[in-house]
């Protein structure tokens, strides 16, 4: 039994005749009057009664409507959600971050991606801020769509590509005796108590390698594993740190002063995809709605860095 001929069917249940079942299928009466011979030779059945022209459903035809009516409403529901995947893609986006884009770049990132949208369905969004480890593992285990982590991990098991890579800021709280100055030097960090993130970080393996020719020893006053801690504490007057400047830009508009580094102690951060797997069209252009805010976070962070 072919699909035209249900078709047919249900065209010939609705119309009541060859003509109008012919109009709804946009085909001509011989043809209906074929298909509905063959229908009928395959059933085995009489399923019309001919009567004054009409086309009189038998009992089996009314028994048989409802299950063919329940097909169609899939298939109406089949179409519905090709439609939807095709304009607006998987509605749910799993995402997996680490602390120094995860407190205020994603969260502009998603305002962005809510703005571009506008009246479309908005997808079922879950973002969990993380270690980088804690990234790199449910991204390998295919448990967020991608994520954003630091370079500091075995990248076995996944695919990736660098998504930022910036020169580390020296913040300071407002006031500080380095204010005045565009760009702080290696001896001067010497100056003032160190806000420092953690020995094992690659960025502070950088900066510790960075001093190593200048004869400069910190002055840690505090340890931490994360930029926001640092800026957060620089705010509060504990000291000076260098940080992320994607980081350091929640905190500049609070008054936390941003000041160029003289050397480059670099703060790379990874897009982290799962190993051969094709991302939806939503994860795709909620990507490239982050990279559209990397620019224009990159854009407001150079009035802080006068």
């Amino acid at each position: 039994m072919r699909f035209t001929e249900i078709e047919t069917f249900r065209a010939l249940m609705r119309g009541s005749s060859t003509r109008k079942a012919a109009a709804l299928l946009h085909v001509t009466q011989p043809a209906i009057s074929q298909s509905l011979k063959r229908l009928e030779a395959q059933a085995g059945m009489l399923l019309f009664q001919r009567t004054g022209g009409r086309l009189v459903p038998t009992p089996e035809a009314r028994a048989l409507w409802i299950e063919v009516e329940r097909v169609f409403i899939g298939m109406d529901a089949i179409e519905h959600r090709v439609r939807s995947l095709r304009d607006f893609g998987v509605s749910q986006l799993e995402l997996s971050c680490f602390p120094a884009y995860g407190l205020g770049f994603m969260p502009r990132a998603l305002a962005r991606l809510k703005a571009h949208r506008g009246a479309s369905p908005w997808p079922q969004v879950s973002l969990q801020v993380l270690s980088s480890k804690d990234v790199r593992d449910r991204v390998a285990m295919g448990i967020s769509d991608f994520g954003l982590m630091a370079d500091e991990l075995s990248l076995e098991g996944i695919d990736h590509s660098t998504f930022s890579r910036f020169p580390g800021v020296v913040v300071m709280p407002e006031g500080h005796a380095l204010a005045r100055f565009k760009t702080i030097k290696p001896e001067q960090l010497a100056e003032a108590p160190f806000l420092s993130l953690n020995p094992e970080d690659p960025s502070h393996q950088r900066l510790e390698a960075a001093l190593a020719p200048y004869g400069v020893a910190l002055r840690v006053l505090v340890q931490t594993p994360y930029a926001a801690s640092v800026c957060e504490m620089s705010l509060r007057g504990l000291g000076v740190g260098l940080v992320n400047p994607i980081t350091a830009l929640d905190y500049a508009e609070r008054g936390l002063v941003v000041r160029r580094f003289s050397i480059d102690v670099s703060f790379t951060c990874l897009l982290a995809l799962p190993a051969g797997k094709v991302l939806s069209a939503t994860a795709r252009d909620f990507i490239s709605l982050m990279r559209l805010q990397l620019v224009e976070d990159e854009k407001r962070l150079q009035r802080y860095l006068r």
